[in-house]
């Protein structure tokens, strides 16, 4: 019906109005549709009341509904999560009071003649009434006539929320067809209905019908469509109550299943990831391992069903669970009896052990199962690799850590000669392999080795320069800290070589003994020499003489490298242990020597003290004062002539004594002074026997026109001394005027001393 409706004001009739025509018809089903909206019954009677209301008006709202929503997880059951969307939407009365469930609303609407079936974007009235979980509206609309379509859409709409009484009613219409029936159990099976699952099996659904279904998984990734049994889309759902209520129901286990990821050439045994649903057919508890569910209830309770070790394509469960990478279900096979070294059969005759596949997949929360389990850690490959060599290979570094701890051997070669070690190094893959050996020795487990010439533990560390490992090697008592590789080299040699100052300590300290020689006669002495830190490895082994008293260290002269390096504290030490001051080192040097050429005067003073003789030379013919005058050393080159010089005048020697001022000839004298008294002596006479006030190389001017005459004024060797008594006499010595300047030089000092003692 159509009325008129005016605007503005006037006088008389329609003056000054605007008239416009308005559909009284529809704005009352709106307000009708907008009560049922907003559940206000009251103003639904009275707008369903009126003659012109349409019951069936379709209208657009705001409407909020209820989603269930399925969220898969790793090895966990798929959960079905409850959202509420909120959108618009075409709605009738009908549909909005059963969505709401308003029970008189629906009522008088259906006594007015509101249409059940009247299908909208969001379904029908039926659906609306399911989804909302409202069963007495539903069985007011079915009881009203509601379509096989509707009802049928209502069934799989209950299947999804898990409405076991719904489905009961909906089952009991007679309007549901089988097919709509299998797919309303197969998503009740795949979304954990258990209730719903046995309420439709009660009511006829067959345990082993078939029927195409969407399955998701996250690990392994997988969202298609599927053909498969109920029992299969449990499995892959993870549904753990709905397996064991289809198996107790009868379900049939024995059909392929096609779900696998994994395809392998049964003749080099070699595996490809094809994408699941791709591989070959299998059998269902191929399925249950490779979608494992975290518990592993699911595959005990097909394993009581199965024999865990019945082979597909020369491979068993527990194989194709390692290339699944999934520890649960290696660990619930094992349990169940899996043999843990079933060997995987191929046609070339190629074999291969659970912890080979494991090690070089890089599972190692699977290789430990396996360990765990009693497996033989160093079985080996049909080429001689065991676990150890294939983690290198494949560079897993996780799976090397697990096999280092349980004890696997690092001293086995394969048919090749390769070793684990040697494997990653030619893999370049040294580095990492080092890091998480050294960290596994680091938590104070050795690895093993059966040869320490392929590998030792102890050189292996050693070679790392790691002070940490080496501490940890070095506390445990059963470690030979001499082991010496194939050319000899022991640990304490590889720290030298290698310039590792703090680990040559340690084990100098630990009591590595540095005699050993090399296949090259080289020590671990003899290769510090050769660093360019030799300062400082000398100092260890000089600070472990100190404080040790050892003279162990063959080629190692404790005194000299002391002397050499100035350390006077040192050398006092040492000489008071009883060192000989005037052994000479390998190369012919005395610690005097050392001293003299580095010029440390204070310790070349006080190993003269002791005895160090000057005049010793070594291989080249050099000596103390030669060394310090090549080096420049004056304070050294000092000493060193005054010691020379004491010990010539003390000792005396042969030289020819001019008589009466040079006008006699000269004749030999044996000229010597006493060391306390000062006195010079040529005789024993007083007159012989004098104290030098000055003492000057070379003749007088007087001697010199005296002897001029005779052609020997200028001889070398010429010293002259002045007597407290004024009396000038000259000497003549051997050796030139370089020995004159030492007596010289002696006479000068012991009077020093003599006069200021």
């Amino acid at each position: 019906m159509i009325v008129f409706g005016h605007s503005g004001a006037g006088v008389g009739f329609l003056a000054g109005k605007q008239v416009f025509p308005v559909n009284y018809e529809a704005e009352v089903s709106r307000r009708l549709l907008e009560a049922s909206h907003s559940n206000d019954l009251t103003l639904a009677l009275e707008c369903i009341a009126d003659p012109f209301v349409d019951v069936n008006f379709v209208g657009d709202v705001c409407l909020k509904v209820r989603k269930a929503e399925v969220v898969t997880h790793d090895e966990l059951p798929n959960e079905v999560r409850i959202i509420y969307e909120e959108f618009k939407t075409d709605v009738t009365a009908l549909f909005l009071a059963a969505h709401n469930g308003n029970v008189a609303l629906v009522r008088k609407l259906l006594s007015t003649g509101a249409d059940v079936n009247h299908k909208l974007f969001r379904g029908f009235p039926t659906t609306s009434a399911v989804r909302e979980g409202h069963l007495e509206i539903l069985e007011m609309l079915v009881k009203a006539g509601s379509s096989q379509q509707a009802c049928e859409e209502a069934l799989l709409e209950a299947s999804c929320h898990g409405h076991a009484r719904i489905v009961e009613v909906l089952m009991g219409s007679d309007l549901i067809r089988p097919r709509i029936a299998i797919h309303a159990f197969f998503t009740a099976c795949c979304r954990g209905y258990v209730n719903v699952v046995d309420t439709l099996l009660k009511l006829g659904v067959t345990v082993d019908a078939t029927n195409r279904v969407l399955l998701q998984s996250s690990k392994p990734s997988l969202h298609t469509n599927v053909d498969c049994t109920a029992l299969v889309a449990a499995i892959v759902s993870r549904q753990v109550s709905v397996v064991r209520l289809l198996l107790e129901a009868g379900a049939k286990t024995d059909g392929p299943v096609q779900l696998g990821a994994w395809s392998w050439d049964a003749a080099s045994g070699e595996e490809f990831r094809v994408g699941a649903g791709l591989a070959d057919p299998y059998a269902i508890t191929w399925c249950a391992v490779e979608y494992f569910e975290a518990t592993g209830t699911i595959l005990q309770m097909l394993l009581q069903r199965f024999d865990s070790c019945t082979s597909h394509s020369g491979r068993t469960l527990l194989h194709h669970a390692i290339l699944c990478g999934n520890a649960g279900a290696v660990l619930v096979l094992l349990k169940c009896g899996a043999y843990v070294e079933s060997p995987v059969k191929t046609t070339w005759n190629i074999e291969f052990r659970p912890i080979h596949m494991a090690a070089r997949h890089g599972f190692s929360s699977v290789l430990k199962c396996l360990i765990d389990f009693g497996c033989d850690l160093d079985a080996r490959t049909d080429t001689g690799d065991t676990a150890l060599m294939i983690s290198a290979r494949f560079k897993s570094e996780d799976c090397l850590k697990v096999l280092t701890r349980a004890g696997a051997d690092f001293g086995l070669v394969n048919v090749a000669g390769e070793s684990a070690i040697s494997i990653a190094v030619s893999n370049r893959w040294k580095l990492s392999f080092q890091g998480a050996v050294l960290e596994v020795i680091q938590s104070g487990k050795v690895p093993k080795s059966s040869n320490t010439s392929v590998f030792s533990p102890l050189l292996f560390v050693a070679q790392s320069r790691d002070l940490l490992s080496l501490k940890a090697l070095v506390g445990r008592g059963e470690i030979d800290l001499d082991s010496q590789d194939d050319q000899g080299f022991s640990a304490v040699m590889i720290t030298a070589a290698e310039g590792h100052v703090e680990g040559f300590r340690l084990l100098v300290y630990a009591g590595a003994n540095v005699k050993l020689q090399n296949k090259s006669g080289e020590t671990a002495v003899t290769l510090c020499v050769l660093n360019p830190n030799r300062d400082r490895f000398e100092k260890v082994l000089l600070d472990f003489a100190l404080e040790q008293g050892s003279r162990n260290a063959a080629g190692f002269y404790a005194l000299h490298c002391a002397a050499r390096c100035g350390d006077l504290d040192a050398v006092k030490l040492l000489t008071t242990r009883g060192y000989d001051v005037n052994m000479s080192n390998g190369d012919g040097y005395t610690p005097l020597m050392l001293a003299a050429r580095e010029g440390h005067g204070r310790t070349c003073e006080f190993l003269i003290s002791c005895g160090a003789r000057c005049d010793m030379k070594n291989a080249m013919g050099e000596t103390a004062l030669s060394l310090a005058r090549k080096m420049q050393k004056n304070e050294v080159e000092r000493v060193i002539l005054d010691e020379l010089a004491r010990k010539l005048v003390l000792t005396g020697a042969q030289v020819k004594k001019h008589t009466k001022g040079g006008k006699g000839s000269p004749h030999m004298k044996v000229l010597a002074m006493v060391e306390a008294a000062g006195i010079l002596r040529w005789g024993k006479s007083s007159r012989r026997n004098v104290v030098c006030q000055e003492a000057e190389v070379g003749p007088s001017l007087r001697f010199q026109k005296i002897r001029q005459r005779k052609g020997d004024a200028e001889l070398p060797g010429i010293f002259r001394v002045i007597t407290a008594k004024n009396k000038e006499v000259h000497f003549v010595c051997e050796g030139g005027s370089e020995m004159a300047a030492l007596w010289v030089r002696g006479i000068k000092l012991v009077t020093r001393e003599a006069i200021f003692h």
